[in-house]
């Protein structure tokens, strides 16, 4: 059901980073082909060369390659993909995706987007059940952004409850669901 389709992801700062890997390994498994953008923060968590290696691309981080100077089209990155993936969605890149800033290459690739945008939001519960974020969730829901609804477990912080980003099998199937309807 992949075979073919082009998936962009989305890394931004959060411990569930590592369970992007893992999604990237699946899709090229299926024969989807994979670019990655990586966010600043994200570096924190996890390394261009991991998901280089997994997505089988050059992972971009930048609006231009600082040695080259080769330009990382958002344009032509939102005109590539099938569907927009971003995982982890941290409350950070929620909320500036929620007011449309745009201060980082993920995010003028999200506003150029043509494409269906899935969101695997993460954080700790607190976060995200507090007004802001609940908003700005229910806003990006409501301009046609697909949330995948994060799930219940430990947390980073040591609690536990809602706010994990789903397992990397369930965002799988849920991308097979949102690639087999047809764009409206």
């Amino acid at each position: 059901m992949l075979k073919g389709k082009n998936i962009l992801i989305g890394v931004t700062g959060g411990i569930a980073a590592y369970k992007t890997a893992i999604i990237i390994r699946l899709l090229v498994k299926e024969g989807a082909s994979v670019r990655v953008i990586l966010t600043d923060n994200a570096k924190k968590f996890i390394t261009p060369l991991t998901l280089a290696t997994l997505s089988k691309n050059s992972v971009l981080t930048d609006f231009a390659d600082p040695v080259s100077g080769d330009w990382n089209s958002h344009v032509e990155l939102g005109l590539w993909a099938d569907l927009f993936l971003i995982a982890p969605a941290t409350a950070n890149t929620i909320s500036k995706m929620a007011i449309g800033m745009a201060d980082n290459l993920l995010l003028t690739t999200y506003l150029s987007a043509r494409c269906r945008v899935a969101l695997a939001p993460s954080m700790d519960l607190d976060m995200l059940s507090h007004p802001a974020v609940k908003n700005n969730i229910e806003t990006l829901q409501a301009r046609g952004n697909i949330i995948l609804e994060p799930e219940s477990g430990e947390l980073a912080s040591g609690l536990s409850g809602k706010g994990r980003m789903a397992e990397p099998e369930n965002i799988i199937r849920e991308i097979e669901k949102i690639l087999s309807k047809k764009k409206r």
